[in-house]
């Protein structure tokens, strides 16, 4: 049975055990367990672009993984307890209810309160958390995460491609909302129900914006590392 919103009691601890659950630094973790501390090499960032950087496409890999999984999980869970899942529209309060919760892990990740509140930057926990809003964010994150594909695999910046799959993503979930079967010919734009995803889509993507202002400097510079084809 979902708990809903009318049961303030349980929302409070949702939240901080998303938070919790994207803090887990695991990226420094699968560095120690190889016998060295990541944020010493490469770029001393603790995501998986660095630990593959570093140690290699295996423990990259996982990385990337677990820290999909500890946004993806907090949010299925947040879906469900409010009984939203595989709900497009839904009433303002509920929406932001699960995007609040949707939230918590991307900055559990990024203020990791473990490492002085330095973590990651946020790219593939943010991707899980997007995949966990279903169906209202998932088909825009995989459309996201198709557009930075096909910007890496052009010019094997790893930042490069972030920066504009963030810019793409509150247009492919306006997309989604306006090509959504069952949207009548004479419905408002925005499209009904979408406010609070554009919001939050939008804020997300001035998330990764500033987790890689100094990548954005870099860029500018000419002094950003591309990955190797290896």
């Amino acid at each position: 049975m979902p708990v809903g919103p009318l049961n303030p009691a349980a929302w409070p601890a949702l939240l901080a055990a998303a938070f919790l659950a994207g803090s887990i630094p695991t990226g420094l973790l699968i560095g120690r367990a190889k016998g060295i501390d990541i944020r010493r090499h490469g770029s001393g960032n603790i995501g998986a672009t660095n630990i593959t950087r570093v140690l290699g496409k295996g423990p990259g890999a996982l990385c990337f993984a677990i820290d999909i999984a500890k946004g993806l999980i907090p949010t299925l869970v947040a879906g469900w307890v409010l009984g939203r899942l595989g709900q497009l529209r839904m009433p303002a309060a509920d929406a932001w209810m699960w995007l609040a919760a949707m939230l918590a892990p991307v900055l559990g990740h990024i203020f990791c309160p473990w490492l002085k509140f330095k973590g990651g930057k946020g790219v593939a926990t943010g991707l899980g958390v997007l995949l966990g809003v279903v169906p209202a964010l998932t088909i825009p994150a995989l459309l996201t995460f198709a557009t930075w594909l096909a910007i890496y695999k052009t010019c094997r910046y790893v930042s490069l491609a972030s920066l504009t799959a963030g810019l793409s993503l509150p247009l492919w979930t306006l997309a989604m909302f306006m090509l959504w079967p069952g949207r009548a010919a004479g419905d408002p734009f925005p499209p009904p129900g979408s406010g609070p995803f554009l919001i939050v889509t939008t804020a997300m993507t001035l998330l990764v914006f500033w987790t890689h202002r100094a990548n954005i400097r870099r860029l500018l510079k000419g002094q950003e590392l591309r990955a190797t084809k290896k």
